[in-house]
């Protein structure tokens, strides 16, 4: 998998296994890197700043910081940046699904993608690659979408949710940790969807072609004040969709984070996952830089409020909050990143990471058209089926892919 560890451009371009790419280690803090082999490679991979300590806590608090600003200027609250929910209003958007209140196209997930792509190309690291599982992928791309609309969020918005203070989310982070430690154990097993290949140069930019149509969609198509749809787009009047910053903050947000993702190699899953397996902190030094840098912003702006009750957009079951979040947790392990990670690595030309993309985007529409989706009421009425059912194949998914298992 190449979602993980700050190691992981340094990586053979055949997928092996969830760790070959993202951390090859000789022993508990130790990571083997392979040496440049031209002065041009030097130049462009020899020292990435993003990838030290210092550089993968600074992007996140870029990250943590970003998020409330977008929160200020109109996302809605807790949800400056949220790959799940945004997934959901951008397949909304596009009439994938038809729930009035979650349709907007949303900027950040576009800029993410197109981000990633640019870093990548500067830094001679777009490297098309792909055909490991399309199919399976695809799948756990679904069912982590539908997995985080029980919880209502990707590891990103546990993560705000917490720094605004939504005592929910701790049920939500201790379901991604069990989870990915259940991933960890297939891992220990030797679980693998099989080897990735190079691919053409041409094949990579297909999910960054379609965000950039989507970019010129969204200009061709504005929304119209007071209609629920523009041409051929769809916009919610009230609800989370309606509630969204300026198109360009947005947009440049996403590039920006795109960007700063792909040289640090930024992953939630991956900081879990690192920690279990090998008691590696490096990307967890991210994860918990944004929720700092959040939580100072939340309480500078004095949007901090600490309890259970009247949170944005979060449903009171706890038992699904965790049990949502196990499910998609175990889907981000299996498939080799967070969502977000999914987007970067897509931008890099990684088919596999952009079919699990369009899967969370067809996982998203689903919840809401089958029932599936939370709100703020409570669990859908098919939410519990739909996590079990999903913790139940990826568990299958898991065990007969495994070296040691099937």
């Amino acid at each position: 998998m190449d979602g993980g560890s700050g190691s992981d451009r340094d990586a053979p371009l055949a997928r092996t296994d969830p760790l070959d790419s993202s951390v090859r280690s000789s022993g508990p803090g130790r990571t083997i890197r392979a040496l440049p082999a031209t002065k041009e490679e030097f130049m462009k991979t020899g020292f990435n700043f993003f990838s030290t300590a210092t550089g993968i806590a600074a992007t996140g608090l870029i990250f943590g910081v970003l998020a409330i600003l977008l929160q200020k200027a109109g996302n809605p609250g807790n949800m400056g940046v949220c790959v799940a929910c945004f997934s959901r209003d951008l397949a909304g958007a596009v009439g994938l699904h038809r729930a009035a209140v979650v349709q907007y196209l949303r900027p950040e997930i576009m800029g993410m993608v197109l981000g990633a792509f640019g870093a990548a190309l500067a830094f001679g690291e777009y490297r098309p690659r792909g055909g490991s599982a399309p199919a399976t992928r695809f799948l756990l791309g679904a069912i982590a979408g539908i997995g985080a609309l029980v919880f209502l969020g990707c590891p990103w918005r546990a993560l705000l949710r917490l720094a605004g203070g939504d005592a929910h989310a701790i049920f939500g982070l201790l379901g991604l940790i069990a989870g990915v430690g259940v991933g960890t154990i297939f891992f220990r097993m030797g679980f693998s969807l099989g080897r990735s290949q190079t691919q053409g140069k041409i094949s990579g930019l297909v999910l960054p072609a379609l965000m950039l149509g989507l970019v010129a969609l969204a200009l061709a198509n504005p929304p119209i004040p007071d209609q629920a749809q523009s041409g051929v787009l769809f916009y919610s009047l009230k609800g989370p969709g309606a509630q969204h910053a300026p198109f360009f903050l947005s947009l440049g947000a996403g590039l920006a984070v795109g960007f700063f993702a792909q040289r640090s190699r930024f992953c939630t899953m991956g900081a879990v996952r690192d920690v279990l397996l090998f008691n590696q902190w490096h990307l967890a030094l991210g994860f918990l830089a944004m929720l700092a840098a959040a939580l100072f912003m939340n309480l500078a702006f004095g949007t901090f409020h600490w309890g259970f009750e009247n949170q944005p957009v979060a449903q009171p079951d706890n038992v699904w909050n965790f049990l949502g979040m196990v499910t998609s947790g175990l889907a981000f392990a299996l498939a080799g990143g967070c969502p977000g990670r999914q987007l970067f690595m897509a931008g890099e030309g990684d088919n596999d990471a952009a079919v699990f993309a369009l899967g969370l985007v067809t996982g998203a529409a689903m919840a809401h058209n089958f029932g599936m989706a939370s709100s703020p009421v409570g669990i859908g009425p098919h939410g519990i089926a739909a996590t079990l059912g999903g913790l139940g194949i990826c568990l299958m998914i898991g065990f007969f892919n495994c070296k040691r298992g099937a």
